[in-house]
């Protein structure tokens, strides 16, 4: 199935919006939230045809900030832990302008953990893929224009912002961070239980 998605991928003209242009503005609504545990594992991560490597650590540090960066201003007194896997990755390597712009990728599964109820908000993995970001290199590519640090940061950030568009769906449809009037007065981060990877 990755195959298969990669194989879209490189071919895709779909681009990202920039996913750190707005950290510094207010965060988005998201009811009583805290993100207490940022767990990102990349053990698995498969690398797509004719990507730049990235080492395991690599993958980790950069979702992980990435998702840090935008999560942690949050400070609602209830807390959530995220479960976050990296599936695979594209970090194109220089193309053929106007006839082979290869597209950087990043492809992740992501869960949601109520630390109060003690389970996941979402049975299934929320799968997310992200491109690279819209106007960054439209003809010839960030093969071209970026190192391969600078597109797995680009990339970290757009599916962090990704994420954020998942939980606010998540909220308006199904209800999640809405305040619980047991658990409304503020609680200790050292009480915090972290979720199974």
């Amino acid at each position: 199935m990755l195959r298969a998605l990669f194989a879209l991928v490189m071919l895709s003209v779909v681009a990202a919006c920039s996913g750190a242009k707005d950290l510094d503005q207010p965060p988005v609504p998201l009811g009583d939230f805290r993100l207490e545990h940022n767990i990102v594992l990349a053990e698995s991560a498969q690398r797509g045809p004719l990507s730049r490597p990235a080492t395991e650590e690599q993958l980790t540090a950069s979702v992980k900030d990435a998702v840090t960066a935008r999560f942690g201003r949050y400070e609602g007194t209830s807390r959530y832990h995220f479960g976050i896997s990296v599936e695979g990755y594209v970090l194109a390597q220089p193309g053929i302008p106007l006839v082979l712009a290869p597209k950087s990728a990043l492809i992740l599964n992501v869960t949601v953990w109520d630390d109060a109820a003690g389970k996941k908000l979402n049975d299934e993995p929320e799968q997310i893929t992200v491109l690279e970001t819209f106007g960054t290199a439209p003809i010839i590519g960030t093969g071209y224009t970026m190192t391969a640090e600078e597109q797995l940061t680009e990339l970290s950030e757009n599916a962090a912002k990704a994420i954020e568009r998942f939980l606010v769906r998540q909220q308006n449809e199904e209800g999640w961070f809405a305040p619980d009037a047991q658990n409304a007065s503020p609680v200790a981060a050292e009480g915090a239980t972290a979720p199974p990877t």
